[in-house]
C-alpha cells in the first residue's frame, strides 16, 4: 500500500481552490452571456455545469450507498438529501481533507504496516477517497470542461470577438483537462497495489500524450462546426455510438446495479469522443492503435476538405493559427503516444524486480479485484 503523504494533501487542497473557482467562473461566464443578450450561450454553460453536477452527484450516492452498506436508515437519509441538494461532492472533499491530514501529518512512517493497524486503514481512507474525488473529476471534465472550452473556442472564431483572457482561460482549459487525467492515473496507481507508482518522466510524457492528442482533436470538431454545425453533430453522435457500443462488449461491471452501469458506459462513450479509456484495465494495443489512427485519418480529411471547400478562409488569421496548432498537436501527440506506450508505460518502466514467489500482473488482479472494488473496474490509461 502506498503513502498518502504531505505533498499529496497539498495537491489536494489546491484542488479543492480550484473547484471552488471553477464554479464560481462558470457561473460568472453565464451571467456575461447573459449580459450581453446572448442567452443560448449562456444557457449552454449552465446546461452543461447542471449535466455534470447531476451525474456526479448520481455517482457519488451509489458509491456512498456501497461503501456504506448495513448502515443505519438515519445516516442513509442523510446520505440522500446531501446530494439531493448537490452537495455529494462537498461532503467528500471534507471526509478527503479529514482523512488526508491524518494520514499526511499524525502518521508516523514504518516499513511494516498490516492490514489491522489502524494507521493503513487511515492511509487506505484517504488513498480510495481521493480516488474517488479524482474519477468523479474525470466525469466533469469530458461532460462539462471539455463542452464548455469547444464553446468558446467556437465564439472565438465564429465572432472574431477575443481579448487576452479569453485566450487564458482557453489555455487554462486545455491544461485543466490533461491535469485531471494525469491526477486521476496517479491516484489510481497508488490505490491498486499491483499497480507501478506513477514517476516524474512517465508523467511528464503522459501528460504531453494527452494534452497535444485532446488538442488536436478539439481544434479538428471546431473545424467541422465552422462549416457546418450539423456535420459537427452527425461526426461526434458516430463517435458517440461506436465509443458506447465498444463499451457494452467490453462487459463492465463497475456499477452493481444494471441502471447505473448503463449511465456510466453512457458517460463513457462521451470520454471516448475526446480520449482512448482503457475501461478494463486489459491489455489494448489493438484497440489504441485503431482508435488514435482514427483520430489521426479524420482530423488530416478535415483540414483537407477545409482547404478545398473554404479556400477563402485559409487566408484568415484565425484559420491559419488553427490549422497550424492542430498539425503541429497532432504530430507531436502522437509521437508522445508511441514514446510512452513504447518506453514508458508500467509494464515496461519503473517496474520492481519480482522475486520468484510473487504472482504475475493477471493473478495479482484477481486477488485485489475484491480488497480495491471499482478502482479496479475503472482504468485509464
Amino acid at each position: 500500500m502506498m503513502k498518502f503523504t504531505k505533498k499529496d494533501f497539498i495537491f489536494l487542497v489546491v484542488g479543492i481552490i480550484i473547484s471552488v473557482i471553477d464554479i464560481g467562473l462558470d457561473f460568472w461566464i453565464a451571467s456575461k452571456y447573459f449580459s450581453q443578450g446572448q442567452y443560448c450561450w449562456g444557457t449552454l454553460i449552465l446546461c452543461f455545469r447542471s449535466l455534470s453536477s447531476l451525474i456526479s452527484q448520481v455517482f457519488s450516492y451509489e458509491w456512498f450507498e456501497n461503501d456504506w452498506e448495513g448502515a443505519d436508515t438515519r445516516k442513509q437519509k442523510w446520505i440522500f438529501l446531501v446530494h439531493l441538494f448537490q452537495c455529494g461532492i462537498s461532503i467528500r472533499y471534507w471526509f478527503a481533507l479529514k482523512y488526508g491530514y491524518q494520514a499526511a501529518f499524525k502518521q508516523k512512517s514504518s516499513g511494516n504496516t498490516s492490514e489491522t493497524d489502524s494507521s493503513y486503514f487511515i492511509q487506505k481512507q484517504a488513498i480510495d477517497i481521493v480516488t474517488d474525488i479524482h474519477m468523479l473529476r474525470v466525469f466533469k471534465t469530458f461532460l462539462e470542461t471539455t463542452p464548455q472550452l469547444f464553446v468558446q473556442i467556437y465564439i472565438l472564431m465564429e465572432h472574431g470577438k477575443n481579448n487576452f483572457c479569453q485566450y487564458g482561460a482557453i489555455i487554462i482549459s486545455f491544461c485543466g483537462i490533461s491535469f485531471s487525467v494525469v491526477d486521476y492515473q496517479t491516484s489510481l496507481r497508488k490505490s491498486l497495489p499491483h499497480k507501478d507508482e506513477f514517476c516524474v518522466l512517465p508523467k511528464l510524457v503522459y501528460l504531453f500524450y494527452k494534452l497535444l492528442t485532446i488538442t488536436s482533436w478539439i481544434l479538428g470538431i471546431l473545424l467541422v462546426t465552422l462549416l457546418s454545425v450539423r456535420s459537427s453533430v452527425i461526426l461526434l453522435t458516430g463517435f458517440w455510438i461506436c465509443g458506447f457500443t465498444w463499451t457494452l462488449k467490453q462487459h463492465t461491471t463497475f456499477c452493481k446495479s444494471k441502471k447505473m452501469e448503463y449511465l456510466y458506459r453512457i458517460v463513457v462513450g462521451i470520454i471516448l469522443i475526446f480520449t482512448f479509456f482503457n475501461i478494463k484495465g486489459r491489455k489494448t494495443k489493438v484497440f489504441i492503435s485503431i482508435y488514435y489512427a482514427t483520430h489521426t485519418v479524420v482530423t488530416l480529411v478535415i483540414l483537407f476538405v477545409y482547404m478545398l471547400w473554404k479556400p477563402f478562409i485559409v487566408k484568415e488569421i484565425h484559420f491559419t493559427i488553427v490549422s497550424i496548432l492542430t498539425i503541429l498537436s497532432l504530430v507531436l501527440g502522437n509521437i508522445f503516444l508511441v514514446a510512452y506506450y513504447r518506453h514508458f508505460h508500467p509494464t515496461v518502466y519503473c517496474r520492481p524486480q519480482a522475486s520468484p514467489d510473487e504472482v504475475d500482473d493477471g493473478e495479482a488482479g484477481q486477488k485485489d479485484r475484491v480488497k480495491t472494488g471499482r478502482f479496479q473496474n475503472f482504468i485509464m490509461q
